[in-house]
């Protein structure tokens, strides 16, 4: 079967069209604080609004379906062209004259990753930067959702575009149709994003500061309004706020829908979520104690930045209130491991997600029992359901390629002349979507004084983390090409 371009361009359309209402949005921002680059935002807005109207109007057709194959595609070129055009702001203020630089906080953005080139961003102006946290909170549950949500008039097979964008190797359904789990998931997305909001403004951050910083948390982006991020705010009461709905943010929706549900066995019931507190405890504990060890600071203090250290890792939110690298190697070492963990999946997170690392730990542990019990039928259960072997095989084939992606992105920016360290820290960040990382791209750093070409590696893989490698790599096998 041959791949029908007609409903690809129409969604592909419509994203386009959803990223030029969504630039023109911050206008009125840019106007009210007077920040001047009121004219870049209109001409990009208006860029992509006719270059979206215009793919959306090929050959247009409402009962248009898409295929398995059309939807993997839809994704990969959507996020390009969502990225290509969000990166239009940048150029065009003149606030960069690099189209790498442009392409390159746009992908980050959108891909909630938080991997800056800006050096000073308390000078960009308000209407840009607003632009900036929102590529975020756009890219956060993840504009095909929001299509599929809102646009079912496309006449599209929706559960193709959400299988290939939702995160995560859930099978949680919160309501039997795949445009009513999108809204659903959208409804809560904005309303804790209003309620985050509205207390950071009664906290004492201004408007502007508050609902950027509540986009980028709840999109588990990491992009702020400060030069030294949340550290900026050195008030425990904020930093603490910001903590509780990084881990939020870093909870599978479906377990926030039961539990305003109020259906609380659910949530507790859930292997997932209780792996996901023990995992931010126990680190926080172990890198609680690093700092205490290799720092004056009094026990209070060393606990909120390990804490706030540990969820921002785990989440890939990225947000900074200390320079973890300026401790111990054990504190050095244990961040760059949570670079590797994620949160749950059906979250907003990047990374691995933790229940592919219990599927995985329950596997290795119950071969053991396998060797002595050769004969018997042993099934990993997760959530006290059986876990098919389909599954098992493809989450061990997705660590797999995890590990791989990871060694030759390193190899190939370690080439480029980038140091082993900053080699492993920029590309498990960028694998990861986290935002800081170890050696020359650790919290109080950026990406600027990268080359071009390790930016470009670097913003490929930052995509392939954000649609979870399969769907990327998929497209560069001959069995996708081939007619069925």
């Amino acid at each position: 079967m041959r791949l029908n371009l007609q409903p690809i361009s129409n969604v592909l359309g419509v994203l386009i069209i959803i990223i030029g209402v969504s630039i023109l949005a911050c206008i009125p921002v840019s106007l009210y604080h007077q920040s001047g680059d009121a004219g870049a935002l209109f001409k990009s807005g208006c860029v992509a609004m006719v270059c979206g109207i215009l793919a959306w109007k090929y050959k247009f057709k409402s009962n248009a379906e898409v295929t398995k194959r059309e939807g993997y595609l839809i994704v990969v070129l959507g996020w390009v062209a969502m990225a290509i055009f969000s990166a239009l702001p940048y150029y065009i203020s003149g606030f960069t004259t690099s189209i790498t630089d442009a392409w390159f906080e746009s992908i980050s953005g959108l891909t909630t990753t938080g991997a800056s080139i800006f050096s000073d961003i308390e000078f960009i102006p308000k209407g840009l930067l607003f632009w900036r946290s929102f590529t975020q909170w756009i890219g956060g549950m993840g504009i095909i959702v929001l299509t599929v949500a809102l646009f079912p008039l496309l006449g599209i097979a929706g559960i193709e575009l959400f299988v290939a964008e939702a995160p995560g190797p859930t099978s949680d359904k919160l309501h039997p149709r795949i445009k009513e789990t999108a809204k659903r998931l959208w409804f809560i997305y904005v309303g804790l994003t209003i309620l985050l909001f509205v207390i950071l403004m009664l906290e004492g951050m201004s408007g502007y500061d508050a609902i950027n910083h509540a986009m980028t948390t709840m999109a588990t982006g990491g992009f702020s309004t400060k030069n030294s991020s949340m550290a900026y705010y050195s008030s425990p009461l904020i930093q603490y706020t910001i903590i509780f709905f990084m881990i939020l943010a870093g909870t599978n929706y479906t377990i926030i829908y039961y539990f305003f549900k109020r259906k609380f066995e659910k949530v507790i019931g859930s292997d997932e979520w209780r792996m996901y507190i023990s995992v931010l405890l126990l680190a926080t504990l172990a890198v609680t104690g690093g700092i205490v060890i290799s720092s004056t600071l009094g026990i209070e203090e060393s606990f909120r930045g390990a804490l706030f250290t540990v969820v921002s890792l785990v989440t890939t939110t990225g947000f900074v209130t200390i320079d973890y690298t300026a401790f111990s190697g054990f504190v050095i070492l244990v961040c760059f491991i949570l670079l590797f963990v994620g949160a749950c999946a059906g979250s907003t997170s990047g990374g691995i997600k933790l229940i592919r690392h219990l599927v995985f730990f329950k596997n290795s542990l119950l071969e053991f029992k396998r060797i002595l019990h050769p004969r018997a039928m042993i099934r990993i259960k997760v959530n006290k359901q059986v876990v098919p072997p389909r599954i098992l095989t493809h989450i061990l084939v997705f660590l797999l390629i995890y590990l791989i992606t990871f060694v030759i992105g390193t190899i190939l920016v370690t080439m480029m002349g980038l140091d082993f360290m900053t080699a492993l820290g920029s590309v498990a960040t960028s694998l990861g979507n986290v935002g800081p990382g170890i050696g020359d791209v650790g919290p109080v750093d950026n990406f600027a004084h990268l080359s071009i070409g390790i930016k470009w590696v670097l913003s490929i893989i930052m995509l392939m983390g954000r649609l979870e490698l399969f769907t990327v790599l998929v497209l560069f096998t001959p069995y996708f090409w081939k007619a069925n």
